[in-house]
């Protein structure tokens, strides 16, 4: 009964960390085309566009940013890589523009910090 608990206070923290990054976003002027976007084998959190380019963003939510910012992982960059292509895909305008996997890491009682071009992502 724990694990359930623990399941779903970590859920709901990561579900309050993405409002919080699409808060921060938007007043950075970012446009949000998509939350939580999944596809079969890969996820990504919040698909945003500002100017010419699209950001494919992973938020992550740890008890400090320095954890946050270690907590994206190879597998995790596949995933994220393996949804923007299906993303892409499905939305053909968005590909002559810049492409890149940016992070928003959040940790309580701190502002989420953005980092451009934090994944790299692997289209190939």
């Amino acid at each position: 009964m724990s694990k359930t608990r623990d399941r779903k206070k970590a859920h709901l923290q990561g579900m309050m960390a993405e409002r919080l990054a699409v808060a921060a976003l938007r007043l950075k002027f970012y446009s949000i085309l998509a939350c939580r976007y999944r596809v079969q084998g890969g996820e990504i959190d919040i698909v945003a566009r500002r100017g010419d380019a699209i950001a494919f963003v992973e938020v992550k939510v740890r008890p400090t940013l320095d954890q946050a910012r270690t907590a994206i992982d190879s597998i995790k960059r596949r995933r994220i890589s393996r949804a923007a292509k299906i993303w892409l895909a499905a939305n053909p305008w968005a590909a002559p523009l810049t492409l890149r996997g940016d992070a928003v890491f959040v940790a309580p009682w701190r502002w989420p910090r953005h980092a451009i071009a934090a994944i790299e992502l692997d289209f190939g």
